[in-house]
């Protein structure tokens, strides 16, 4: 329930975290898989001691194109977050939000629409690539390009610094320090001349926010050739077990026919991608590239359980902590932990909105949230 309340000017302001900010999140279409981590989630974990993180269910999201399927949207937030939790996402550190609870995120959308041009939205490359592997053709619904303006509202909503996120969704990230500009010039006077850095202190309420990459930008999925995608069936899902990891890398074809004896070509190999992005002893990464250059008696299956190993390696800690959310009540308990995180987000969403009507002469008012 919304209610107005009056504006009371004797409540002491918010306080801001110490730490820089960041939002992140993902859109709930299914388990996530190794191209996740590498690309964004390990990222996430790394840095929750450092900074003061928002990540988001961008569950609204999920509706620009499965409107349809509602039951199945509301299964997968609840799989992504035992994913989040099982990676090591703390909800001591952390704060998990729900997208469709924090209605800040809506109004700003609203708001933020005004400020980008329709041709804009759509010249977005990542949108674009969105419709043509989706085989949306002219169908989509009008929401769906909405959802590019959308995004620029989950983020600016939490006021962050930072960013990480995927080599594909970069061009998101642009738009949204685009529209922060736009913002801070229209409705809080700041020069346009302004470097971004210098935006708060100028008088913006926005910040530029910055993406920062994962360390892989593209992860090769188990067919070798395309981008690992749940689509296409060529995935490492996070919560497969030791026999489906081994089993999905063994059938990987390894980009040559060769005999254990002749020499080999390791650039061409996907599995030799896999041996460097996971293995974490590179000596022996380097040896297994040396021998299979010079025909030493190595085969491709030899590489295979090696990287089976260590992928092994790397879930297994995310097994034992997904096995916690696992039980005849886990899905309350899953459902209470996005509850807590929502309830703090919203306290900081629902103050950059009362700043931005502010900004934009809206300030008729003060509501307050009774979730």
């Amino acid at each position: 329930m919304v209610r107005v309340m009056p504006d009371h000017t004797d409540e002491p302001p918010a306080t801001h975290a110490p730490k820089p900010r960041i939002l992140t999140g993902d859109t709930p279409t299914g388990r996530l898989h190794l191209g996740h981590w590498v690309g964004s989630l390990e990222t996430r974990v790394a840095l929750q001691d450092e900074y003061d993180c928002y990540f988001l269910l961008a569950n609204m999201h999920a509706y620009t194109t499965r409107a349809d399927k509602a039951s199945e949207i509301r299964e997968s937030t609840i799989e992504i977050t035992k994913d989040w939790l099982a990676a090591g996402i703390d909800p001591e550190k952390s704060t998990i939000v729900l997208q469709t609870e924090v209605p800040a995120i809506a109004e700003l959308t609203w708001f933020l629409a005004m400020l980008v041009p329709f041709n804009r939205v759509m010249r977005n490359p990542t949108l674009k690539t969105e419709i043509e592997d989706k085989g949306l053709g002219d169908s989509y619904s009008f929401g769906f390009p909405m959802y590019a303006v959308g995004q620029c509202a989950d983020i600016l909503a939490f006021r962050p610094d930072l960013i990480p996120v995927g080599e594909d969704q970069v061009a998101h990230i642009e738009m949204c320090r685009e529209v922060a500009r736009r913002f801070n010039q229209v409705y809080c006077g700041v020069d346009p001349q302004t470097e971004d850095a210098g935006y708060p202190a100028a008088g913006g309420l926005f910040p530029i926010p910055a993406a920062k990459i994962g360390r892989v930008a593209r992860l090769v999925g188990t067919d070798g050739k395309h981008k690992m995608s749940k689509s296409l069936h060529n995935a490492i899902f996070l919560s497969d077990t030791p026999k489906e990891v081994k089993k999905k890398i063994n059938a990987m074809y390894p980009g040559q026919s060769r005999n254990p004896d002749d020499p080999g070509d390791p650039t061409i190999n996907p599995v030799f991608d896999y041996a460097e992005i996971f293995m974490r002893d590179k000596a022996q990464v380097s040896e297994l590239k040396d021998r299979y250059r010079r025909g030493d008696n190595l085969g491709d299956g030899h590489v295979k359980a090696a990287v089976i190993e260590a992928v092994n390696e790397l879930l297994e800690p995310m097994r034992e902590r997904r096995a916690k959310y696992e039980g005849p009540n886990a899905e309350a308990e899953v459902v209470e932990i996005i509850r807590a995180g929502t309830d703090r987000a919203n306290k900081l969403a629902e103050e950059t909105l009362a700043m931005a009507k502010d900004a934009m002469a809206l300030n008729f008012g003060r509501r307050e949230l009774r979730l």
